[in-house]
């Protein structure tokens, strides 16, 4: 889960399997009843329906946290990106960054650091098309050292300076599901 959108699909999905939860978070749902198998497979169906899975798996669970911990960081943190994000992600999820970003490459075939990058050069798209700060301060924003790193990052990525990108009519943006599925493939 890793959009309102998400949390609310699931939340519908919960309700009606009359299914009481406690929290429906990015990633995580708690349910107050003990579910039986048959209740699992209904809910499981019910997810698929709208495009989500139910993960049981240790190692897939500990992969979306670490997708929901960058998307928060990076999408909806409202304060300058100024930590270093290996440490914010051991701290956050309670585990070496070694052992993350080795599982999360394994499993994802792309690194923490490029789905980090794809997710903050979509964000830095946001920040342009909106046209409230201009690019130093989207730089800042985005805890980039330089305007040109910002610029030779995002020109690496998209293909085009971000001064290009801001004049373009048809601005090319992805959903956040979408940003991570793309990485490995490029």
């Amino acid at each position: 889960m890793v959009s309102n959108r998400c949390k609310i699909a699931v939340k519908d999905a919960l309700k009606k399997l009359k299914l009481h939860f406690v929290v429906v978070d990015l990633g995580e749902v708690d349910i107050m009843e003990n579910i039986n198998e048959e209740q699992r497979t209904q809910l499981k169906l019910e997810l698929l329906d709208s495009g989500l899975e139910l993960m049981d798996d240790k190692r897939a669970m500990l992969i979306e946290k670490i997708k929901n911990v960058i998307v928060e960081m990076v999408h909806h943190s409202e304060e300058a990106i100024k930590v270093n994000f290996s440490d914010y992600l051991s701290e956050k999820l309670n585990h070496d960054y070694t052992y993350l970003a080795n599982l999360f490459s394994e499993v994802q075939g792309t690194t923490i650091e490029q789905f980090i990058i794809g997710h903050k050069i979509e964000r830095i798209k946001e920040l342009i098309i909106y046209g409230e700060l201009n690019i130093t301060e989207i730089a800042w924003k985005m805890n980039y050292s330089s305007v040109a790193h910002l610029s030779n990052q995002f020109k690496k990525v998209t293909g085009l300076s971000p001064s290009h990108f801001k004049q373009m009519k048809n601005k090319r943006r992805s959903p956040i599901e979408e940003i991570g599925n793309q990485i490995g493939r490029q």
